[in-house]
């Protein structure tokens, strides 16, 4: 036992954990002395210093779900991160909810921003980094078509049907309870698809010149999940309450985080769509570098299973807890994107089918997603 808790708490570990609930106990007891209007320098300075600690408590989620993936296997390992990754953005978003002041479109700018800094963003510069070392790169086209019939329905259904079926771009009521859940279903029956029958589809597929049959893969000799669960029960239960532990401060903090980041963009006259553009950056900050080892080392398909099942992830979670959130609390949540980014969102997947379905991944595949990210970035500057 002293063993194990050496192993999972680690000096690093443990100072996530007393930076994160240090600041939470340090701001609860300052209490009234941040209400009101603070200088700019304040301000800023406690903005800046709350978003520190939340992407330090999210790198120290996505090490300890990196852990629980290594131990767990792939497909398995690497749900347990996407869904940590979807679960955090999930609480920033509800946070900026159910904080002060009317954010009808938060939900709808933070998978907006989600989807084009992990498809083109995250991916271009795997996909040149990885292609530049490579020569010969292929995910397991199964896959990634499995996740982009699950991108275009989910993503058509937060973005464009609004429009289309809803009022002033948001869903009525009664629209909104049936799409609840649909999604979750949906989103329900892949995960159990991706967790059983259909497994192999998302593991890594032997290169061109490897003659070794699927069955030699080191995926398909790892001991059955259950087998896993028993001989590792002490450690995964560790990690898994150090997860959430570190998951606890992300949440209490995110709520003086999103007061001031309102007031802070209020101030500046910034676009609204940057608050979104920021929950996602520190969303995904830390998985984008493990993304980019995984680029590196040549794995195709856990930088699919790690991106764009990230992306299934938020919109099958994100979208439903928005609109159930909308439904309790009666905010208006408009989930209507403008023609500007339908078409930039039309073109990313339409582009991430090209790259991934073709025979090989190159860096010029790279170089085309990063075009595409630059002029999402034009965008919400116009």
């Amino acid at each position: 036992m002293r063993t194990l808790l050496r192993t999972v708490l680690t000096p690093t570990a443990v100072l996530r954990l007393v930076l994160g609930w240090g600041s939470f106990l340090l701001l609860l007891a300052l209490g009234t002395a941040l209400d009101g209007d603070l200088p700019a320098w304040l301000l800023w300075l406690l903005l800046a210093g709350i978003v520190a600690v939340i992407t330090v408590s999210a790198f120290g989620v996505v090490t300890e779900a990196e852990h629980l993936a290594h131990r767990l296997g792939d497909p398995y390992g690497t749900l347990v991160l996407t869904i940590s990754i979807a679960a955090i953005e999930v609480i920033l978003i509800a946070a900026v909810m159910l904080g002060p002041g009317e954010h009808t479109t938060i939900a709808r700018d933070s998978v907006m921003a989600v989807s084009m800094i992990i498809m083109n963003l995250v991916i271009g510069v795997a996909l040149l980094v990885g292609g530049m070392r490579h020569r010969h790169l292929r995910a397991n086209p199964t896959g990634v078509s499995l996740y982009l019939g699950m991108l275009i329905v989910l993503l058509s259904v937060a973005f464009a049907l609004p429009a289309l079926i809803g009022g002033e771009g948001a869903y009525a009521p009664a629209q909104a309870i049936p799409l609840v859940l649909l999604t979750v279903g949906l989103y329900a029956f892949f995960l159990l698809r991706q967790m059983g029958a259909q497994r192999t589809d998302f593991q890594e597929v032997p290169d061109a010149g490897d003659t070794a049959s699927p069955a030699s893969s080191p995926d398909a000799v790892r001991a059955p999940i259950g087998a896993v669960l028993v001989e590792h029960r002490a450690e995964l239960t560790a990690r898994t309450l150090l997860l959430i532990a570190m998951v606890l401060p992300i949440v209490l903090l995110s709520h003086d985080m999103a007061t001031l980041l309102d007031d802070g963009l209020d101030r500046l006259g910034a676009p609204v769509a940057l608050s979104g553009i920021l929950i996602a950056m520190i969303v995904f900050l830390p998985e984008t570098i493990t993304t980019i080892r995984a680029a590196l080392g040549g794995e195709m398909q856990r930088m699919s299973n790690l991106c764009h099942g990230a992306l299934v992830s938020t919109a099958g979670l994100t979208i439903p807890a928005v609109l159930t959130i909308g439904l309790l609390t009666g905010q208006h949540v408009l989930l209507a994107e403008s023609p500007v980014n339908l078409l930039l969102l039309g073109m990313t997947l339409l582009l991430t089918m090209a790259t991934f379905l073709g025979r090989r991944l190159t860096a010029l595949h790279g170089a085309a997603h990063l075009f595409v990210f630059v002029l999402y970035g034009m965008s919400v500057f116009s």
